[in-house]
């Protein structure tokens, strides 16, 4: 089977901003993306989603390594003083990889 190399990017953070990633991301190169909602907690906190303010997300892109660790370095200058966030990457092999 014919696969394309690309990087996922997941990003884990709060509910009140996924529009705004939605549309960084766009601008800066994203095809398309995946959102769940999501619960879970750290040392620090946890975050149950019992009520709005309180619901997190992860937000999934797939793209071209490049793109998502611009998208990256965005969300951390933009956001990270101000949000919960957290972001990873990882290799991934797609099919149709015109899409991403």
């Amino acid at each position: 089977m014919d696969t394309h190399a690309r990087t996922l990017l997941v990003i884990i953070t709060e509910a009140a901003l996924e529009s705004r990633l939605v549309t960084d991301s766009q601008r800066l190169g994203v095809h398309g993306y995946t959102v769940h909602d999501v619960r879970g907690g750290s040392q620090l906190s946890t975050r149950e989603a019992l009520w709005e303010a309180d619901r997190s997300i992860e937000l999934k892109l797939i793209c071209t390594r490049e793109v998502a660790e611009a998208v990256a370095r965005h969300v951390m200058d933009t956001y990270s003083a101000h949000y919960s966030l957290t972001l990873y990457l990882a290799g991934v092999e797609v099919l149709r990889p015109e899409k991403f």
